[in-house]
């Protein structure tokens, strides 16, 4: 014979009946009426602004097959600034290469590292994008002259 409790049974069916109806309890409405949650975050990579042509400053010439142009998209909450395109130029000092468009505003300096023409074996060059929207290049040399910069692996954090 088995032996029986003179406490109530605590089924799995009890308990997650209780677990369900405690909700709607503690809130005062049912759960049908409720307002829905929080849509939740949409996973993947999101476009915020899509490829916009970047205005070149003088001196600055871009490919025409591959356009000077800059976007910005969110991955896991996080904005990235990107930009792509080959120009070609004769840069001899730091210098302006152009413009970002109005509708991407930097919230700080962001900066990337792009490649260039190989000379000396220096082969790559600093890009930054600063507040006033200005894309500007550090790096260039009268030893070391700046012929082309291919701007298609800059990627760096907005916000």
């Amino acid at each position: 014979m088995s032996e029986q409790s003179s406490s109530p049974s605590t089924s799995r069916r009890s308990l997650l009946t209780a677990a369900l109806a405690a909700p709607a309890a503690a809130v005062g409405v049912p759960l049908v009426t409720a307002a829905p949650a929080a849509a939740a975050p949409v996973d993947g990579c999101q476009t915020v602004v899509d490829w916009t042509a970047v205005t070149p400053a003088a001196g600055i010439t871009p490919d025409a097959a591959a356009p000077l142009q800059a976007r910005v998209i969110r991955l896991a909450g996080t904005e990235f600034l990107q930009l792509r395109g080959t120009l070609t130029c004769s840069l001899t000092a730091d210098a302006t290469l152009g413009t970002l468009p109005s509708t991407i505003v930097p919230p700080k300096l962001t900066r990337g590292v792009v490649p260039r023409n190989n000379n000396q074996g220096v082969n790559a060059i600093r890009v930054e994008a600063n507040t006033a929207r200005a894309l500007k290049v550090y790096g260039p040399q009268s030893s070391q002259p700046v012929t082309w910069i291919q701007l298609d692996s800059f990627s760096s954090v907005l916000r």
